[in-house]
């Protein structure tokens, strides 16, 4: 009786607290820091650094490898609560720097250099900040917590490009750049603010640096672990949508007018998104344990019907923005049910381990969806590409199904 009586206070207890809003204040930040440079990068290193297409690709391809290294390295280092809170404030002052200096750049190579740099610090916080943020709420708000930071992520993503639009139009290039330290080093700030205003669990001795990888994949964590990688393996870049709606719609209206209907699709996509997110979240805590995984499901379906549209429909805008919309509804809820399950299941012993696989599966299943899914759409058909992506959802809703069935459910959050 009395552990019901702590449990539901614990259920009470208020979610949105200074932790979670300095967590949340960081990621829109941060976003709004790394979206400057990444919407301005194809303009300094073709434009005016004079390198070819190849060098910008192969800049983003090491990069992301980067990135996915150090989310799976910072997994190991989240593990120890004293080294997390280092490493998100370290992660999100590296980042910060490192990707203003490339306006200082006079060449592709320095530019590498950098971003691969930066790209791999804010690999190596992703575990950091998302088990801090597990530490500051009570288990009862996972949902309704990484729902918020997911929120305020995907509004950086919005302000952040804008703001790059604003500020080409007063400065150049380089000073844009030079400009974007100031909301990435205001998100350490955030940060440093959100693990002084919180309890964190105590550090008595700092844990040995091991990568747990078994550990995660035991029992029900591995299981829910194996959906999500189905998930992302299917998960397409943005790119492809915005490619296949401009293919559509460039014999009826031009490419340059479709290209820029394309792009407000996808702007769609993106507010679709952010909305999602936080009454996705809700949802997850309201359906107790299973909560997550319910969720996941619902994106799963959204984003299955929004391949299927992009794989059979012909150049109708109102069909695409259906598309676009369902497609975003379904990254909002994925990602915010993906971290509050994992959340939920991971032991905090491990949280970190876990926390840095889910990332490596993100970037890894990111990657290879994007790569098969263009070769695919070059040389066969974008009908097979995207069927093929809609086959990946078939199996993540195969999987995460069974997942649920075999999932205890405990009292609803209320």
């Amino acid at each position: 009786m009395r552990s019901e009586v702590r449990a539901e206070s614990a259920g009470r207890r208020p979610w949105l607290t200074p932790g979670v809003g300095g967590i949340g204040a960081a990621s829109f930040l941060a976003d709004v820091g790394h979206e400057i440079p990444t919407s301005l990068m194809t303009s300094l290193v073709t434009t005016t650094l004079g390198a070819p297409a190849a060098a910008l690709g192969a800049i983003e391809g090491i990069s992301e490898g980067l990135a996915g290294t150090g989310r799976f390295v910072g997994g190991a280092l989240a593990d120890d609560p004293g080294r997390r809170r280092a490493v998100a404030v370290g992660g999100y002052t590296t980042t910060a720097v490192l990707s203003a200096l490339i306006g200082t750049t006079t060449s592709a190579v320095q530019v590498g250099v950098l971003r691969g740099g930066a790209w791999a610090a804010r690999g190596l916080r992703v575990p950091a900040r998302n088990a801090l943020l597990a530490d500051v709420v009570p288990a009862a708000a996972y949902g309704r917590a990484y729902g918020f930071e997911r929120t305020m992520d995907n509004l950086g993503a919005i302000v952040g490009p804008l703001l790059a639009l604003g500020l080409v139009s007063l400065v150049s290039v380089r000073t844009a750049f030079l400009i974007s330290v100031i909301p990435g080093l205001l998100a350490a700030v955030a940060i440093v603010y959100a693990i002084r205003r919180t309890t964190l669990p105590r550090v008595t001795e700092p844990r040995r640096l091991r990568f747990q990888i078994r550990p995660v994949l035991r029992g029900q964590l591995g299981r829910v672990l194996a959906g999500f990688t189905a998930f992302e393996a299917g998960n397409v870049a943005g790119t492809l949508l915005i490619l296949r709606a401009t293919d559509l719609l460039a014999s009826d209206h031009g490419t340059d007018t479709a290209t820029q209907i394309a792009i407000a699709l996808y702007i769609a996509y993106n507010i679709a998104a952010t909305i999602t997110s936080f009454p996705a979240g809700g949802f997850s805590d309201r359906l107790g344990q299973r909560g997550p995984l319910l969720v996941i499901v619902a994106g799963v379906v959204a984003l299955l019907m929004a391949y299927l549209v992009f794989a059979m429909s012909g150049p109708v805008i109102w069909l695409l923005g259906v598309a676009f919309v369902l497609a975003g509804i379904g990254i909002g809820c994925a990602e915010t049910a993906e971290h509050a399950a994992v959340a939920a299941f991971a032991p905090e012993r491990i949280r970190g381990s876990a926390f840095g696989l889910l990332a490596t599966v993100q970037a890894g299943g990111n990657i290879a969806a994007s790569v098969v899914a263009g070769l695919l759409y070059t040389y066969l058909s974008p009908t097979v590409a995207f069927g093929y992506l809609a086959a990946w959802m078939l199996l993540a809703l195969a999987v995460l199904l069974r997942t649920t069935r075999n999932t205890h459910d405990t009292e609803p959050v209320t």
